[in-house]
C-alpha cells in the first residue's frame, strides 16, 4: 500500500498531519472494500448487518468484532498464498484466533514494527534478555501471541538471552553474572508484563538482590496487565518497583494478534499513542456512539496492515480514554490513550452475521 511506504520513509512514524488522516481514511476504505470482495465471511457481516462501505468519515467505517476471530477462519486470500498461520494467547480449553498471513502481509509487519520499535531504541541493536523460556521459540509446533511478540523484538537485539528456564523460574545465577559482566553497557529487556512481574520483578526482591541494571537499560513490555489488575498491581507501582534495580526507562506496549506490527507504544509520559498506521475511537458500548476525549468507552482500532485478513477495523472488548491529540508532552503526534481494562462478560453484538445468506 502507497500510504505505507510513505510513512515508513518519515523518520518517525508519529508525523500525522490533517491530510494525512484524509489518506488514512482512504485507505481503510479501499482495504475494507478489498476483504469485502475476497473474504466470504467478511462480506457476509457487512451484509447482514446493513453496513455502508462508501463511507466519507472514519467513524462510520464498518468494524468486526475481535471476537470473531475466534469463531471462523477468516481470510482474503487462497489456501494455498497461506505462509504462517498465528495464534492467539489462550487458557486451556479457550478457543484461540487464528489470522492467516501471506509473504507480503508477514513482511510489512516485520518493516512497520521495526520503523516503531527503533524510535525508542535507536538504530543500533543491545544485548537483550529475555523474559520468558527459550523453550517457547524452539517449538515449532507453537506460533502463538507470545512467540510471535518475542521473535518480532529479538531483530531489535543481539546476544540473546533468556533468564527463565523450562519451568518458568528466573535463573539467578545467569542474571548476576550477566549484570556484572556487561556492567556499563546498554541492555534492552523483553519479556510480557505478568512473566517480568511475577518472575523478574518478584523473584528479584524475594532473593534480596543487591543488583542495578547498566544505566540506559530499556524494558519493553505487554499483555497480561488482567492478572496484575486482579493482583491490585498499577503501571505505576510496576515501573517503580523497576527503577528500584536502575530500569528506569519502561514501556508498555498495547496492541493485538489481529493486527501485529501496528502496536501502540507507551511514551515516557505514560500515555499509549496512535502511531501514523494505526487509529482510535472509543464507543459507548450500549449504543456504539462515538464518545468525546476523556470519556471511557469500548476501543475500536484501527491498522493499515492487514491485507490477507479483515483485520483493518475492529472492535476490541477493552475499554479505554482517549485524552487528546497532537499536544502530549512527550512530543509525538497523533491521538494519545489509556486502557483501563477489559469489559466483564462482554457480549459483542454481531458475532452470528457471518453465516452464509
Amino acid at each position: 500500500m502507497n500510504l505505507i511506504n510513505q510513512i515508513l520513509d518519515q523518520k518517525t512514524p508519529y508525523e500525522r498531519s490533517a491530510s494525512k488522516s484524509d489518506l488514512f481514511m482512504t485507505s481503510i476504505r479501499e482495504r475494507l472494500n478489498f476483504h469485502n470482495e475476497n473474504c466470504k465471511e467478511f462480506k457476509n457481516f457487512i451484509l447482514n448487518n446493513k453496513k455502508k462501505l462508501s463511507f466519507e468519515e472514519l467513524k462510520d467505517a464498518p468494524f468486526l468484532p475481535v471476537r470473531l476471530f475466534k469463531l471462523l477462519d477468516l481470510k482474503s486470500i487462497s489456501s494455498n498464498e497461506i505462509f504462517k498461520i498465528m495464534t492467539s494467547s489462550g487458557t486451556s480449553g479457550q478457543s484461540v484466533s487464528k489470522i492467516f498471513l501471506d509473504k507480503e502481509s508477514a513482511k510489512i509487519q516485520t518493516k512497520v514494527l521495526n520503523h516503531i520499535i527503533s524510535s525508542i531504541l535507536g538504530k543500533k541493536r543491545r544485548k537483550m534478555l529475555v523474559i520468558d523460556s527459550h523453550d517457547i521459540v524452539t517449538d515449532k509446533g507453537n506460533f502463538s501471541a507470545r512467540k510471535a511478540g518475542i521473535l518480532g523484538f529479538s531483530s531489535f537485539g543481539k546476544d540473546h538471552t533468556y533468564l527463565l528456564d523450562k519451568n518458568l523460574e528466573l535463573k539467578l545465577d545467569l542474571l548476576t553474572s550477566l549484570i556484572r559482566e556487561n556492567e556499563g553497557e546498554p541492555i534492552f529487556i523483553f519479556g510480557f508484563t505478568f512473566l517480568v512481574w511475577e518472575k523478574l520483578i518478584n523473584t528479584m526482591i524475594k532473593h534480596d538482590l543487591n543488583i542495578r541494571f547498566p544505566a540506559d537499560t530499556i524494558l519493553i513490555h505487554g499483555g497480561g496487565w488482567k492478572k496484575l489488575i486482579d493482583q491490585k498491581v498499577r503501571n505505576e507501582e510496576f515501573r517503580l518497583m523497576l527503577n528500584q534495580f536502575g530500569i528506569n526507562k519502561v514501556f508498555d506496549y498495547y496492541g493485538m494478534i489481529e493486527q501485529t506490527g501496528s502496536i501502540f507504544m507507551e511514551c515516557d509520559q505514560g500515555f499509549l499513542h496512535c502511531s501514523d498506521y494505526s487509529d482510535i475511537i472509543v464507543r459507548n458500548p450500549l449504543t456504539m456512539e462515538v464518545q468525546d476525549n476523556g470519556k471511557k468507552g469500548i476501543l475500536q482500532l484501527f491498522s493499515l496492515l492487514p491485507s490477507s485478513y479483515p483485520g483493518n477495523s475492529l472492535l476490541t472488548e477493552d475499554i479505554g480514554i482517549i485524552y487528546s491529540m497532537d499536544d502530549c508532552l512527550c512530543g509525538k503526534k497523533g491521538k494519545y490513550f489509556k486502557v483501563l481494562g477489559r469489559m466483564e462478560d462482554s457480549e459483542v453484538r454481531g458475532c452470528s452475521d457471518t453465516r452464509a445468506i
